[in-house]
């Protein structure tokens, strides 16, 4: 293919992802709206007495809220086909706030239906809530589901957020699925629209059995059948100079995973403290046989990866992430990063074809510190790779206080260059701002952000 036939192949792989992406938020609200007319249509919208009208709109907000709990479940499950489409970092971003807004709809529907069916039965809003424990064990579990979202909305608070290491905070945050487990059997037992199974019983039991489905294959067998499949271990444990730790696992057919320059795994490694923790790492060189990764010490289970034995069995969940050469729209690519996001940085730079207009820009506090420069800069040179390492400390631009820059120093055509960012969020964000004022297409600035 010529240089012109790349580019606009490239292009239009970028126009399908953008489709494909829109489309999925696009089926969330069309199920939502699909789901209401299923509650119109078995004669659930009623406007004989006010409480008829907020017993109709608690339905509503409900529905709603379930039809994105569901694409909650669905964005977390690691589903390959959503993983390609919008990445997993920004798959968890969606999960999030999709989360938040649920469960808030999930106590607004709760309020409404106690407080209209409590009107409806002559009961105080107190003896309602205490009597739907006698309606059946499903809306019992349904109580359960809203103390379970209670407290995961509660630890979701940034205070509280800040407060907790990430392990205490996912375990606590995994009540979430507890929650979902426990609301759904009062949707099929207790809501009218069902009473009688036909279409819209099917609708909902078919968006549940891919929500769900897909969560439990991916999040729950697929790791274990690869850890049975590929029999990963730590072959070799590398302390740098640096302060940073080098890992090579091997196994059975690893080139199987089919995992590219710049992705990264869930990593869990089943030495003593570690086995119940589960770290996002990136591939600090292009996979092949053997996969490597590249950790330095930032808190959260990062520090004791120096001291996992050689032998170590591992499970992994991956590749993920959209961070690759595979998601290109333009010719030319730039590829900057600060402090240890020069690891999936320095994998893709392993795979940039011959002849490819590259350019890589690290910025770093100092040599002594930096991980992974030495390779780097062997790597701009073997590839033909222009290099610019910043050194010093951040000043007012992403660049030092000594050297301040703007990505147009380091781009001939905006219009032509994909810019891949990784890095700490701050500074990420202040790379990719100043990417977009530079003229660089949205599609074409590329970010992997593994924030929680």
């Amino acid at each position: 293919m010529t240089v012109i036939d790349v580019a606009r192949d490239r292009a239009s792989r970028a126009a399908r992802r953008s489709l494909w992406s829109d489309a999925l938020e696009a089926a969330m609200w069309l199920a939502a709206v699909a789901g209401i007319a299923f509650m119109i249509a078995s004669g659930g919208f009623s406007t004989a007495t006010a409480a008829n009208w907020w017993n109709t709109l608690g339905r509503s907000i409900g529905i709603v809220a379930a039809v994105m709990m569901m694409t909650q479940v669905l964005l977390a499950s690691r589903a390959p086909w959503i993983e390609k489409v919008i990445g997993h970092d920004r798959a968890i971003a969606k999960h999030t706030r999709l989360g938040k807004v649920a469960i808030l709809l999930m106590f607004v529907h709760l309020i409404l239906m106690t407080a209209t069916t409590a009107a409806f039965d002559g009961r105080s809003f107190v003896e309602q809530t205490i009597q739907w424990q006698n309606y059946g064990w499903f809306m019992l579990f349904a109580q359960i589901a809203a103390v379970s979202f209670l407290v995961v909305l509660a630890t979701s608070l940034a205070a509280v957020r800040l407060r907790w290491r990430y392990e205490r905070w996912h375990a606590v945050h995994l009540l979430v699925y507890v929650g979902v487990a426990s609301a759904v059997p009062h949707q099929f037992l207790e809501g009218s629209t069902f009473v009688g199974g036909g279409v819209a019983w099917w609708f909902w039991a078919a968006l549940w059995t891919v929500s769900i489905g897909s969560f439990i294959v991916f999040r729950l067998v697929r790791p274990a059948v690869l850890a049975g499949r590929h029999r990963l271990v730590v072959e070799s444990v590398d302390t740098r100079g640096d302060g940073s730790t080098t890992l090579t696992i091997a196994g059975r057919d690893v080139d199987r995973l089919r995992a590219q320059a710049g992705q990264f795994f869930l990593w869990r490694f089943l030495s003593p403290g570690m086995r119940w923790q589960s770290h996002p790492y990136s591939l600090s060189a292009a996979p092949g046989n053997r996969l490597r990764i590249t950790v330095k010490d930032s808190g959260d289970g990062s520090g004791r990866v120096a001291h996992v034995p050689v032998g170590t069995r591992v499970m992994t969940e991956g590749p993920l992430g959209i961070f690759t050469h595979s998601r290109r729209a333009k010719s030319a690519l730039l590829l900057v990063s600060a402090g240890i996001g020069i690891t999936p940085v320095r994998s893709m730079l392993e795979a940039v074809e011959p002849g490819d207009d590259c350019t890589v820009v690290v910025r770093v506090r100092s040599r002594a510190n930096a991980p992974l420069l030495d390779e780097v800069e062997a790597l701009a040179e073997t590839k033909g790779a222009t290099l610019h390492v910043l050194e010093g400390r951040r000043g007012e631009t992403w660049g030092t206080e000594h050297a301040p820059v703007t990505i147009g120093q380091f781009v001939a055509d905006a219009a032509s260059t994909d810019v891949y960012v990784c890095g700490p969020p701050g500074w990420a964000t202040a790379v990719a701002a100043d990417a977009a004022a530079a003229g660089i297409p949205a599609e074409a600035i590329h970010r992997e952000e593994f924030g929680w």
